[in-house]
């Protein structure tokens, strides 16, 4: 073979091998980059959040029954009340959101009657940097119930007549409370009167027809 052959062959030789490992950089995706020239700029990296971004705070599930039996600010007859309904099912509704801009969720807890799931308590807790919970808002009247209504605590109270019987209260009254300088205070209110025209099936009597007095004697005459 002839001297410049043999180099001829070198070079090829040398510029394949370049070739097959460049295709392999620029396919494997395990170097700095997968394409472009590379340099002396430094290579940005992503960092995988830990949680998704919003205002959306942490959750943690607490025991309400336990936190609503070691609060002093519940009442007696509210206590007596937590017990389980049917097997270890209490009259208890737990609510999670954000209401005091505390480092996690805020609690809303219900209690109710057992007989007739009628609210007797609403609570809101706001959570501590150590875990805890501090009750910041107590309603202990006949059929309350507060929820959680984007930042807002909404809590209704059915209003009772009388004579109003426990499924048809007259109206309700709506307030909705914002927290602000560590405490709710009351930001709106609302009052809903129901409709009293159907109380039962004795409403819908038609009153009688008057006799036609046509062919009956008139008592005016002889």
């Amino acid at each position: 073979m002839r001297p410049g052959r043999a180099a001829s062959g070198t070079v090829l030789a040398g510029l394949v091998a370049f070739g097959l490992l460049s295709a392999g950089c620029a396919t494997g995706g395990t170097g700095t980059r997968d394409e472009g020239p590379a340099g002396s700029q430094p290579v940005a990296q992503i960092t995988p959040q830990a949680s998704p971004s919003g205002t959306a705070k942490a959750t943690r599930r607490i025991d309400s029954v336990r936190l609503l039996k070691n609060d002093p600010k519940v009442g007696e007859r509210v206590k007596e009340a937590l017990k389980p309904c049917a097997g270890k099912t209490y009259p208890v509704d737990t609510s999670y959101g954000s209401l005091t801009g505390g480092p996690a969720a805020d609690v809303v807890v219900n209690v109710m009657s057992c007989a007739d799931s009628v609210g007797l308590g609403t609570y809101a807790y706001r959570a501590g940097e150590d875990g805890s919970y501090e009750n910041v808002f107590t309603v202990e009247v006949p059929a309350v119930y507060g929820t959680i209504d984007r930042g807002d605590l909404v809590v209704t109270t059915q209003v009772y007549g009388e004579d109003d019987p426990m499924a048809y209260p007259s109206g309700s009254e709506v307030v909705t409370y914002r927290w602000a300088d560590d405490r709710f205070t009351e930001h709106d209110r609302v009052h809903n009167d129901f409709s009293r025209g159907y109380t039962g099936a004795g409403d819908l009597s038609v009153p009688a027809e008057p006799e036609d007095p046509v062919g009956q004697p008139d008592p005016g005459r002889n």
